[in-house]
């Protein structure tokens, strides 16, 4: 269920346990009821609360997209080397920041083919708790820095962290962006051993599956060459997110 139409459910959620004359505690079930379903909206970006995203590609064949969030870093060249060894075409969703620190990486990833996609211009921790004039700012802020060091312009964006609620959603519908989410989550982040996170995305990984990774560090750069290896053995192909865009129309 959408936000809105969930708004005037728990309305009238309310007026019906008005009407019988219901106990204080059953307002505070609803209540809590009502804000569980708001926080999980927020922060499960597969079930499309607040904005619709892409999390998956509607496939009969085997094939899964690369993707890759907060780069480009120091590491991006390796992921570049290994991506263009196996001849394989990625997603990178960048900062404006890290662009305007790596601008030549950026260049590279752009030259080799590579699709970007916008990931705001800093990346804030507050990201949930912007305004939509904020959001607006921080996703035309990275627009313009991708226009002047890589020449490109894209309509992909991915919230950081995944994080949507409607001023997010309203900043998405302004800067006329497709909100692109995953369904294979690494937690590359956040797991420290190579193996469990290779085995949390190879155990989750289907036809047209959207896997989010970082090119942040060197550990999930030998992730990468692992999985690499497994998508090779299991025969998959890969695609670049504006495919299910184009797939779309």
């Amino acid at each position: 269920m959408k936000h809105y139409p969930f708004i005037i459910f728990y309305l009238f959620l309310n007026a019906f346990v008005y009407a019988f004359q219901g106990t204080v505690w059953v307002y505070i079930f609803c209540f809590i009821l009502f804000s569980a379903v708001v926080i999980w909206g927020s922060f499960d970006i597969q079930l499309g609360y607040f904005v619709n995203s892409f999390t998956h590609k509607r496939t009969k064949i085997k094939e899964v997209a690369l993707t890759f969030d907060d780069g480009p870093t120091e590491f991006t060249p390796k992921f570049l080397d290994v991506l263009k060894e196996n001849n394989i075409k990625a997603t990178f969703f960048c900062i404006g920041k890290q662009i305007k620190k790596y601008p030549e990486t950026f260049q590279r990833i752009v030259a080799e083919g590579h699709t970007v996609g916008n990931h705001t211009f800093s990346h804030s921790n507050n990201t949930g708790f912007l305004s939509t004039s904020k959001m607006i700012e921080e996703i035309k802020k990275c627009d313009d820095v991708m226009l002047k060091i890589g020449n490109i312009k894209t309509n992909l964006y991915r919230p950081p962290f995944g994080v949507t609620n409607p001023n997010i959603a309203k900043a998405i519908t302004k800067t006329a962006k497709k909100s692109i989410g995953w369904n294979v989550r690494s937690l590359d982040t956040v797991i420290p051993d190579e193996k469990k996170i290779l085995k949390k995305v190879t155990k989750n990984l289907k036809k047209g599956s959207i896997i989010l990774l970082h090119d942040t560090s060197e550990k999930t750069y030998n992730v990468l060459v692992d999985l690499l290896l497994f998508l090779e053995r299991e025969k998959y192909s890969t695609f670049t997110i504006d495919s299910i865009i184009k797939s779309e129309k």
